[in-house]
């Protein structure tokens, strides 16, 4: 149980020095726009096109950026949750294990 409770605390400088990066990249998108200038009788209206730099935010559509961070934390955190405990302990040091190892996958993948 020493053992477990080391390898978990020995993660958290890491994920607080991870997490504080900040990230400075920025996306743009060319939108295209059109104004109506409106006229007289003497002078017709006309139709002004340009183009805009817009920012957007990176990283398109991706809702879960650490799966693969999550699957492997949670397998290696039970497999230690497991390798650590006694036989009647088992049954709740192995879900534990892969919570918490789920958790701390996902901030060292960078979710």
């Amino acid at each position: 149980m020493k053992f477990f409770l080391l390898v978990i605390f020995s993660f958290y400088p890491f994920l607080e020095v991870k997490s504080s990066t900040p990230k400075s990249v920025t996306c743009t998108r060319t939108e295209y726009r059109e104004e109506y200038i409106p006229g007289t009788k003497s002078s017709p209206g006309y139709v002004r096109n340009y183009e805009v730099d817009v920012e957007i935010p990176c990283g398109g559509d991706k809702k879960d950026e650490c799966t693969d961070g999550k699957i492997a934390g949670a397998l290696l955190g039970g497999g230690i949750g497991g390798a650590v405990s006694r036989k009647q302990g088992r049954w709740w040091a192995v879900p534990l294990g892969a919570v918490t190892g789920a958790a701390i996958g996902c901030q060292v993948d960078g979710g």
